[in-house]
């Protein structure tokens, strides 16, 4: 606890020119006189902290021993804060704390940031990604069943090697001890997580992480057009943000499928929309729909 307030204390007279024993004192919940002792357990420490006297005195440290803020200009310094900010809200990593510590420490104004990034999500397990970035920073295997595109639940050991945010989602590199080979694993499809105590001894050389191969869905299709009345418009607009839009003149959204899509996917996204979306084309494709439709009717006829 005392290691974890000198640090602390350290950072807020980086942070600030001068700053009183009451503040720090405040600031930390301890007496002013437990200040006193720990300035001096930081001097002894070979950290430069000079008291100034008077009432807008107190202790700071000398200009000479913080980072030069002309390494970097103040645009690369918000950029990096920024960046680092948002792995925090995921990965609770001290290291990037005590890192945008010492950034702010050079950060020339307090102005609004012009860009905010917050790679948390309603959707994300963060325990299993702070699970799995612990286990690379310890070289240590995991354990967790994973569900594969052709929906087989099949229990994985694997080595990771690293993670990567993209298309909106985290994956998982690694060394896949089951099949010998390396993988990659979406984390929304990891079930029953553990960490092993077994070391990960194989040197990994760090590759590109290539997403698609062997989680992409099929694509099958191009060319299909779907109109979506007023009241589905936005929800649209997100899910179909790559491909050709128009507006009618009544409101509703026309969306021309250029890219080659998986028709299954595009169906499913269709029935969620109910009424509110149709598809104009290819007749094949709605043939298709209302033999879902007549399934999904079936069913719920049998309950």
């Amino acid at each position: 606890m005392k290691l974890e307030r000198l640090i602390s204390i350290t950072y807020a007279l980086l942070n600030q020119e001068v700053m009183s024993a009451a503040a720090l004192a405040a600031q930390h919940q301890v007496s002013p006189r437990t200040i006193y002792r720990d300035i001096e357990a930081i001097c002894a420490a070979g950290i430069p902290v000079v008291s100034y006297q008077g009432s807008n005195g107190g202790f700071g440290i000398i200009e000479a021993y913080k980072l030069d803020r002309s390494l970097l200009a103040p645009d690369d310094v918000n950029s990096l804060i920024t960046l680092l900010s948002s792995t925090t809200t995921v990965f609770r990593d001290p290291r990037a704390e005590r890192t945008l510590d010492r950034l702010r420490t050079v950060q020339s104004s307090e102005r609004v940031p012009s860009l905010t990034l917050d790679l948390g999500s309603w959707r994300m397990n963060n325990e299993l990604l702070h699970e799995l970035r612990q286990a690379i920073t310890s070289n240590c295997v995991v354990r967790f069943r994973y569900v594969n595109a052709k929906n087989d639940r099949i229990d994985r050991l694997v080595e990771p090697v690293t993670l990567q945010f993209k298309y909106y989602a985290w994956y998982l590199h690694g060394y896949c001890r089951t099949r010998a080979d390396y993988r990659v694993f979406k984390l929304s499809r990891i079930t029953d997580f553990s960490r092993t105590e077994e070391p990960v001894l194989r040197e990994h050389a760090p590759a590109e992480l290539n997403v698609g191969e062997g989680l992409s869905r099929k694509r099958d299709m191009t060319g299909a057009v779907i109109r979506f009345s007023s009241d589905a418009v936005a929800s649209a607009l997100d899910c179909f943000y790559a491909e050709e839009k128009s507006f009618e003149p009544d409101g509703e959204l026309t969306v021309r499928i250029v890219n080659p899509t998986d028709s299954d996917w595009l169906l499913s996204q269709v029935l969620g929309y109910g009424g509110s979306a149709f598809i104009e084309e290819p007749e094949w494709l709605r043939d298709e729909l209302r033999v879902k439709l007549a399934n999904l009717c079936a069913r719920y006829e049998e309950v």
